[in-house]
């Protein structure tokens, strides 16, 4: 089956492919010991697997459904709690993160769809994406979506600690909805982008 790439990978991919051409000839007149030659070759192809990985593109049909909030991202879900959102809301609302590690796809889709209420990019630091602190220190963009089923939605994209750019090699995404939502998932659930159904009415 034909493999989509994300048009954001291609350099790095471009890239990681000439790195990964040039070290494996290069390994084969540096290394004499045949162990050691097959292990660095191992190596180098796993590297090149996981950058590969990364920038995947997985086609996923999706039908416009306003009365359930779809994953954004595949991940781990590891926060679900009531927290007060201070950028936008002002207020008490219902939080879920979704962790994606480095060998998750890092496409970011929309949760629903709606109107765009606020657009906010945040130069940041580059904490480990699961720190508490993480979505109001590190380098991160901020969408509100007012749906007409369940009113203003947030989801806030956060780059991870081995991001040298937005969103790149660990990251989360958090969601924020008004309180009483009903939530979907359960913490470290798998959830799966366009697929996995967060919250519903």
């Amino acid at each position: 089956m034909f493999v989509k790439f994300h048009r954001e990978g291609s350099k790095i991919i471009f890239i990681s492919l000439a790195v990964f051409v040039v070290l494996l000839l290069l390994s084969q007149s540096v290394f004499t010991t045949i162990w050691v030659l097959k292990t660095v070759q191992v190596f180098l192809l796993l590297f090149l697997i996981i950058i590969l990985q990364f920038f995947r593109n997985p086609n996923r049909h999706l039908e416009v459904d306003d009365y359930n909030i779809m994953a954004p991202v595949d991940g781990k879900v590891v926060v679900i709690e009531e927290v007060f959102e201070p950028e936008y809301f002002k207020d008490k609302r219902l939080q879920v993160s979704i962790f994606m590690s480095p060998l998750n796809v890092h496409v970011t889709r929309y949760a629903t769809s709606g109107i765009v209420k606020y657009s906010k990019y945040h130069p940041g630091k580059y904490l480990v994406a699961w720190h508490p602190k993480a979505s109001t220190e590190n380098e991160r963009t901020t969408v509100v979506i007012e749906n007409r089923i369940f009113g203003e939605i947030m989801y806030r994209q956060i780059a991870g600690a081995l991001a040298k750019r937005f969103i790149k090699f660990g990251s989360r995404v958090d969601l924020y909805f008004p309180l009483g939502t009903k939530i979907n998932v359960k913490l470290n659930q798998k959830a799966i982008g366009n697929k996995t159904i967060i919250a519903t009415k």
